[in-house]
């Protein structure tokens, strides 16, 4: 679960610093996040979340 907040917070401050330096305009933002939102309802959902847990295990396992 701590890995979960935590890339949340890592993506988070991606999007608010892309924003501030103008590669990323609000429209786009409000589409990524709408995306996001949508593709958490879908039934690919847990495909996605087993996806990004298998990265953020072999990054770790990468630092050991």
């Amino acid at each position: 679960m701590t890995v979960n907040v935590s890339l949340v917070l890592v993506l988070g401050v991606t999007v608010l610093t892309l924003i501030k330096f103008g590669s990323l305009r609000a429209g786009a933002t409000v589409v990524a996040v709408l995306f996001g939102f949508y593709l958490a309802s879908t039934d690919s959902a847990p495909a996605v979340n087993d996806l990004v847990t298998d990265l953020t295990s072999a990054v770790e396992d990468i630092g050991r």
